[in-house]
């Protein structure tokens, strides 16, 4: 894991998603992401909806260390505009935004997610912050880590504060 930027308070915009929802444990398990991003994907390619500017994101509702992992509740999203139609099991809400700690980091595998959270955690506490547990905790995926030439995944870990 290589740490590009230290985790530092953030203001955040709100933003329109589309989203599919998975409740479990979600816990180093790849195939997850890459069901629930397919469907997304699947969704939105034909309406060409993936523009240069749009994020994928899986925001996050609950603490790993608390909740038991059969009900881990996770959302994959993708920014949209805010006129776009959703239908089946594609849905659309507003993402809150806010006050947040963002820590950009460049992962080696899925395996190093965990590791990264930590030390957004970490950094908070030596920060004397406190996490608001009212507002999603986000991962936004800056890179495709399949056009990456060692396959590394770029992406901003957002927690929010109060």
């Amino acid at each position: 894991m290589e740490i590009i930027n230290e985790p530092e308070i953030t203001e955040i915009e709100e933003r329109n998603v589309a989203y599919v929802s998975f409740v479990g444990n979600y816990l180093g398990n790849t195939k997850v992401f890459e069901d629930l991003c397919g469907k997304l994907l699947s969704w939105a390619g034909p309406k060409q909806l993936m523009g240069p500017d749009t994020l994928l994101v899986s925001a996050y509702y609950d603490d790993p260390g608390v909740t038991p992992p059969e009900e881990l509740k996770l959302d994959m999203c993708m920014t949209i505009e805010d006129d776009i139609e959703v239908e089946g099991e594609i849905k659309k809400k507003k993402l809150p935004g806010g006050k947040y700690v963002v820590m950009r980091a460049e992962l080696t595998g899925a395996e190093e997610y965990g590791p990264a959270w930590e030390k957004v955690v970490e950094w908070l506490i030596q920060n004397n912050l406190e996490i608001d547990m009212s507002r999603a905790s986000y991962e936004i995926y800056l890179n495709s880590p399949e056009e990456h030439p060692e396959k590394h995944h770029i992406v901003d870990i957002c927690m929010p504060v109060k």
